[in-house]
Parts: C-alpha cells; sequence; structure tokens
C-alpha cells in the first residue's frame, strides 16, 4: 500500500524554513529565500531560525517550537531545513505530531533531516529528500529536482554502470537516508521498517571501520536481509587510520550484503554532493540494475 502523499505545491502557498540542528545566518539563506520567491511561494522564516546555542540554530526549547510552528500551522504547505549538522535527535521526541497526521505536508531535507524522514515515515507520509537552502547554490540540477517534486512533476533518473552493481530489478517504497543517523535511530521509536523496501544510504567524514560497524549494525539488526533493493548514493570524504582497512566504503558496503540477491545499485547521485537529486521516501519506486546502467523512477 503506498503512502500518503502530503499535497503538490502551487503558485501562492506558503513554505517555512526552520533549522533542526545547526546554526544559520541570513546571509547563508538570503539567496534561497530569493529562489523560492521565483517559484512563486511565499516564504516563511521560524521565529528562532537566526537564533545561536554553540553549534546549534538556538536551544532544543527554540528548534523544537519553530518546527512545531511549521508542522501546525495550516497554511504552511511545506517544511524545509535551512541546513543539516547534528540536532534534530535531541528535539523530536519534543514534537506532536497530531495536526502533521491529519492534514500532511512536505517535510524537507536531507543527512541530520534524517531523524525526521525516518519519525514521518512510520506514520505513513511521504516525505522529501533533497537540497536545502545552505546548499541551492551549489547545483542547478539538484535544486531543479527538487522544484519539480513539490510541484508535483515525475522524475525518471538514469545512471551510467558500476563496476560494484549488482543487476536485478525491484519495485517498492524506498527508505532511508544518512547511514550514521539511521544506525542512531536503530530500536528507537524512529526506526523504520526496511522489509522489502528499496533502503538508499549515504555519508559523509567516517572512518572506514565504522562504516564497517554501522553495516554490521544494519545487517545483525535484520535491516538488510529482506530489502527490494538497495541504493547507495555518495559516500563522500571517507578516513582511514595508518593501518588501513583494506576496503573502500563501497566496497564494505558489497560485502555486507554479498549473500542475499536483490539489485544493488552504487553511485547515486544523492546525499553529501553538490548534485544532491531529490528521492520522495515512501514513494513506490522502480529499480533497475543492468549492465548497461540502471534507472530509478517513480510507479507509473
Amino acid at each position: 500500500m503506498n503512502l500518503i502523499q502530503p499535497p503538490i505545491l502551487k503558485k501562492g502557498d506558503k513554505i517555512a524554513i526552520i533549522a533542526s540542528a545547526r546554526k544559520i545566518s541570513m546571509s547563508e539563506v538570503q539567496s534561497a529565500i530569493a529562489i523560492l520567491k521565483s517559484w512563486g511561494l511565499e516564504v516563511v522564516l521560524g521565529k528562532n531560525l537566526f537564533n545561536t546555542d554553540n553549534q546549534f540554530s538556538g536551544t532544543d526549547e527554540e528548534r523544537a517550537a519553530d518546527l512545531q510552528m511549521a508542522l501546525d500551522d495550516a497554511s504552511v504547505k511545506a517544511v524545509i531545513s535551512a541546513r543539516g549538522g547534528y540536532g534534530t535527535v535531541r528535539i523530536i521526541d519534543k514534537i506532536d505530531f497530531s495536526k502533521f497526521k491529519k492534514q500532511p505536508k512536505w517535510v524537507i531535507g536531507y543527512s541530520d533531516i534524517t531523524v525526521l524522514h525516518s519519525h514521518i515515515h512510520t506514520f505513513g507520509i511521504e516525505t522529501l529528500h533533497a537540497t536545502m537552502p545552505i546548499n541551492f547554490s551549489k547545483n542547478e540540477e539538484a535544486l531543479e529536482t527538487l522544484r519539480k517534486n513539490l510541484f508535483g512533476e515525475k522524475l525518471r533518473y538514469e545512471l551510467e554502470s558500476h563496476p560494484l552493481n549488482r543487476n536485478g530489478f525491484a519495485e517498492a517504497e524506498i527508505v532511508g537516508g544518512n547511514l550514521s543517523l539511521l544506525y542512531a535511530l536503530t530500536g528507537s521509536c524512529s526506526d523504520i521498517d526496511t522489509k522489502g523496501k528499496i533502503l538508499f544510504i549515504e555519508d559523509l567524514d567516517e572512518y572506514l571501520y565504522h562504516i564497517d560497524r554501522m553495516m554490521m549494525n544494519l545487517k545483525r539488526s535484520g535491516k538488510l536481509n529482506h530489502l527490494g533493493g538497495l541504493v547507495v548514493g555518495g559516500m563522500m570524504d571517507m578516513k582511514d587510520n595508518p593501518i588501513p582497512f583494506g576496503k573502500t566504503a563501497e566496497e564494505i558496503i558489497k560485502d555486507a550484503v554479498k549473500e542475499y540477491d536483490y539489485p544493488v545499485c552504487f553511485n547515486f547521485p544523492a546525499g553529501h554532493i553538490d548534485r544532491n537529486l531529490a528521492l520522495v521516501f515512501g514513494r513506490k519506486m522502480k529499480l533497475d540494475v543492468g549492465e548497461n546502467g540502471s534507472f530509478l523512477a517513480a510507479q507509473s
């Protein structure tokens, strides 16, 4: 059964910018505000958006208040986090989602926003894994896929083949996000059920041995054995110890799922990369991995 799709946006709709994690300045979001307005949207800024509490965009209470406002305001049709970093997991249990569940709206972001994607997935509502205002100027294609998804245009992504790919076809809901956050949410009320689904993972700035540890966690907790498929995004700026681990992040992931037979697609352009193409989490997708390349597209 498909998840609930929030209403697509139309010109004149309101989109709220909040910051659930790291602090942000007006100069860092000014151009993004102009872009959203050029799409015909009315931009609402969180009351505490530019507050500072050490590395955070305000205290836990202030960040939670902005997110709660954006979720509860019926005139706001989409909520986008200004940036990631760390901090959303500190406020997730302060949020009352009762109004949101009755009137779903798009929740947008990636990285630390995986906490929101995972938590909302448990309600059976789609979310949008996509670029955020801090990154709007980095890649026009990433930005355009965000716009198209928000306004209801279907996308199909075609990819070149990758030597580590495993061929096959899957048709299932896509879920996931940042590997470190999926690992951190294991066993919590925000943990996702991956059975029969296409799992997307990406990460940044991790030690290779920790990538292995996280993949072992996903494997031992049953998140890898009954997947419909696996899509691996950017695994960027990995670190190693003086005694090398001996494998790349991609090789570690391939090794963790070698005993299964579902399709595996590497090098999907999403995550902590400039070309961060939008994915609708919870949407039923077709994944086809073949000798000459792969495609990922929404079910027609």
